[in-house]
């Protein structure tokens, strides 16, 4: 877990462009195979029309399938709150749903009006939701695999764990960027310099995007467009790699 996280004003910056610019970006650095760190299509965004959502994963494991047999099963809900403050900054809860198949809701409202009371700025879960209509009011991003109408048995049976999600592993404090795209982490030791590249990433991308508005356009300007807008990224690749 990093010792210092992103602060209010990088969070608020890197929010302003999508998770395809965000993957776009890390992939200049060469830290990880393009195919690796975010989630599959199995994790959905609940709420497209939201916001994006940027926050350090509180890890949880969750069962439904049926009630625990001791106390000692299950965490409760005061102790995952608390755990918040161990993270470097705002909290994205991820949960892992242990039953296969999936016979029960993850979370609903009351649940994720607790978390957002105490700091959190989102729900992540490889099992299924309920209440979306009462989560959308709350303005809460929520990603899942689905809607279902019971909580069966559920309760929270480990926190503070790695956990499987979207087809990779999360480990509690990872950083994670979601919007109507999907999830994706972001290494948390290219964070910063993530944010910064991220305008000049889209106003490389523009070169191409602002030709092809043009009305004068022709196959052989986009090309020209295109090497130019692969010129300035290259550019900018080598910049990174060499920091």
């Amino acid at each position: 877990m990093p010792n210092k996280g992103l602060s209010n004003e990088e969070i608020e910056q890197l929010k302003r462009y999508d998770s395809p610019t965000v993957c776009n970006v890390i992939e200049l650095f060469d830290v990880r195979p393009r195919d690796a760190g975010y989630m599959n299509e199995h994790v959905k965004c609940c709420f497209p029309e939201m916001p994006p959502m940027v926050g350090y994963a509180s890890t949880a494991m969750r069962r439904c399938a049926s009630a625990p047999r001791t106390s000692g099963e299950q965490v409760s809900l005061e102790a995952q709150l608390e755990s918040f403050e161990a993270l470097p900054g705002p909290a994205v809860v991820v949960y892992q749903d242990l039953d296969e198949p999936k016979v029960a809701a993850t979370f609903g409202d009351i649940m994720c009006k607790s978390l957002k009371t105490f700091g959190a700025v989102g729900i992540v879960t490889s099992g299924i939701g309920r209440d979306l209509d009462q989560v959308r009011a709350l303005d809460f991003p929520a990603f899942t695999n689905g809607a279902i109408s019971s909580h069966g048995y559920g309760y929270t049976a480990a926190i503070g764990v790695p956990v499987h999600v979207g087809g990779i592993t999360i480990h509690p404090g990872d950083l994670l960027y979601g919007d109507c795209n999907g999830v994706t982490t972001i290494p948390n030791e290219i964070a910063s310099e993530v944010v910064d590249c991220c305008a000049e990433f889209a106003a490389a991308e523009a070169v191409v995007l602002n030709y092809l508005d043009r009305s004068d356009a022709t196959p052989k300007g986009l090309t020209e467009a295109q090497n130019e807008c692969k010129r300035r990224l290259a550019e900018l690749s080598e910049r990174v790699r060499t920091k």
